[in-house]
């Protein structure tokens, strides 16, 4: 089943909208977090690293787009990668086909894409003009970015666009990359990089610690410069690195999906030993003292042991090639700080 993730400019109105109501969960019964304090998850290899060498697509190759658009690629020698969380061109990249990239979203910020011009020149919201300049062969997108009307002016210009699946999970990883292989006519390498992104993330997962019982672990989605403080839930992405690295998503405990906005008594509620923050947005509320005036945060076990730890914004949600080493450094942030 597909979910459209939330647009993040739409949800400074959600307060207005929507209440939180949850039942309290059983007391935690993790290991203390006491002296474990906050944390940053690094990853020591923060760029891509491809399969293998450009294998040169078999072309034309014919798909279907995840809006049942049946789409022609006849040239894949100019690369458009665009959507919310750069995952697309995170997984371009890794198939081998980065030389032949000509622009980028401003989510798309690994080190061997960040000197590509940018399509998204006003958050996250494509503009037509900035993509026809580059005059793209194909272009690979999905329905977190927009506006449609953008999409569909360029294929009204004759380019072809191939959406992919916008649900953020780890099983969407390997099907993404199949699509985005085969509308490239790189299947084979589609098949490799598969091989090893599965690889990746089953040995990360064994770095959870065997039998303890499992950490609440909340992730608050925080924008102090725009107002904007969340709780993911069931289907937000952060619960499936949560479950990942062997931990219990908070969120999802107490009957939340999505996003849902913050408040004292939800996440009192919610009870987590450990609060997960993006690094950008970390900073947004000047750092963990800032976080710690939030409602509710030093009212939860992670609050008053400042058990908090940060993730970079375009690794922690991104589901794409990199995924693997995300989630082993976010169980090395999580269970190495109290070693």
């Amino acid at each position: 089943m597909r979910r459209r993730p939330l647009a993040w400019p739409a949800l400074l109105t959600l307060p207005a909208l929507l209440g939180l109501t949850a039942c309290a969960p059983a007391a935690s019964t993790a290991a203390p977090a006491t002296g474990c304090g906050p944390t940053t998850a690094v990853v020591s290899d923060v760029d891509v690293e491809p399969v293998g060498a450009d294998p040169g697509s078999t072309l034309p190759t014919t798909v279907t787009s995840a809006d049942g658009t049946s789409v022609t690629v006849t040239d894949a020698s100019r690369i458009l990668p665009v959507n919310l969380y750069g995952s697309i061109a995170e997984i371009v990249f890794s198939l081998g086909l980065g030389d032949r990239v000509i622009g980028r979203d401003t989510s798309t910020t690994f080190p061997a894409a960040s000197d590509l011009p940018v399509v998204t020149p006003a958050g996250h919201d494509l503009s037509t003009e900035a993509i026809l300049r580059l005059n793209p062969t194909v272009v690979l997108a999905d329905d977190s970015i927009g506006p449609p009307e953008v999409l569909a002016q360029l294929r009204r210009a004759g380019i072809p666009v191939v959406l992919v699946d916008d649900e953020q999970s780890l099983p969407a990883i390997s099907r993404n990359i199949r699509t985005i292989a085969a509308a490239l006519g790189v299947p084979e390498a589609g098949e490799r990089l598969v091989t090893r992104v599965e690889s990746d993330i089953a040995a990360a997962r064994r770095a959870a610690p065997p039998d303890t019982t499992p950490l609440r672990i909340a992730f608050l989605y925080v924008r102090g410069t725009a107002g904007v403080y969340l709780i993911g839930g069931r289907g937000a992405g952060s619960d499936e690195m949560i479950r990942a690295i062997g931990a219990t998503d908070a969120g999802t405990e107490i009957g939340l999906s999505n996003f849902r906005p913050l408040t004292s008594e939800g996440l009192i509620n919610a009870a987590p030993d450990v609060i997960l923050v993006m690094t950008e947005g970390l900073e947004s509320v000047k750092g963990v003292d800032g976080l710690l005036t939030l409602p509710g945060v030093t009212q939860t076990p992670a609050g008053q042991h400042r058990r908090i730890v940060d993730m970079d914004d375009g690794l922690l949600l991104t589901f794409g090639a990199r995924t693997g080493r995300a989630i082993r450094a976010l169980a090395d942030a999580v269970y190495g700080s109290c070693a």
